[in-house]
């Protein structure tokens, strides 16, 4: 195994973690350093599958509410509601994704210049939502009624282009529904869970017959990497949006994305 491919495996792990749970795209930012890098792995499933990393970095933080939240279910109908909400925002993105697996994968996955372009764009909207002057009308992520849930969800299926960024897809769609900046961040820590879930399984599931025993070591950095940057980012994230906002992720996204522009249009 190249020496090589196990440095880009760990400095993308730590990328994936670093960016996964911020509206920047994590997997447009994965693929992009990849085509830069040279890191190819077999059916782009070493940038679904080291999502686990960032799972576990979620349940590691959020573990004694997830706890709690589940002692509470036979009695409280609160956290049921809440549980059922979350479910049902992740179903259009888990319809959605089974349906269009391969397209994603084969298409959309393989256009850096698009990944770049929709960064961009991703960025200004992000400004824009952010600077809206509104009076929030959810603050608490456990007070979201269905129906919110699954807006939210069906905005989440714009995450299936890539450099939409599956966070930013679901903050934006909770801001511009009246929910508070703090609330929409958290609200998209719970839906990833469930997300990122299914594709880790989905994405496995479709080709744990195209990995080697290299490969499998590979992914393994990069699990590793991603767990331990996403539990620094998890821990501190909704401080920082609650005193910030979402404004310098916004510049992010245009920085980025035109970074990536110049390098494809010098690089190829």
């Amino acid at each position: 195994m190249a020496e090589q491919t196990i440095v880009g495996a760990l400095l993308l792990g730590l990328l994936e973690g670093l960016t996964e749970f911020i509206p920047v795209s994590s997997t447009g930012h994965l693929l992009l350093a990849g085509h830069f890098l040279g890191f190819k792995s077999p059916g782009n499933t070493f940038e679904v599958l080291i999502q686990l990393g960032a799972i576990l970095a979620i349940l590691s933080v959020y573990s004694s509410r997830l706890w709690a939240l589940t002692k509470a279910l036979p009695s409280d109908s609160r956290s049921r509601r809440f549980v059922f909400s979350i479910l049902l925002a992740f179903l259009p993105a888990a319809v959605i994704g089974v349906l269009a697996h391969g397209f994603i994968k084969t298409v959309l996955f393989e256009s850096p210049m698009l990944i770049c372009i929709v960064l961009i764009i991703g960025g200004f909207v992000l400004f824009a939502v952010d600077r809206m002057k509104r009076e929030p009308r959810y603050t608490d992520v456990m007070d979201y009624p269905p129906s919110l849930a699954f807006k939210i969800g069906v905005f989440q299926c714009l995450a299936m282009i890539p450099g939409t960024s599956r966070s930013g897809a679901t903050i934006v769609g909770a801001l511009l529904m009246g929910a508070d900046k703090r609330s929409a961040a958290e609200f998209s820590f719970f839906l990833a869970m469930p997300t990122m879930a299914g594709a880790f399984a989905y994405d496995l599931y479709k080709n744990y017959d195209k990995l080697t025993g290299d490969d499998v070591t590979v992914i393994a950095v990069g699990f590793v990497a991603a767990l331990v940057s996403g539990v620094f980012v998890v821990r501190r994230l909704l401080d920082f949006v609650s005193r910030h906002g979402f404004g310098f992720f916004a510049w992010w996204r245009i920085v980025v994305g035109t970074a990536g522009l110049i390098g494809l249009w010098y690089l190829g």
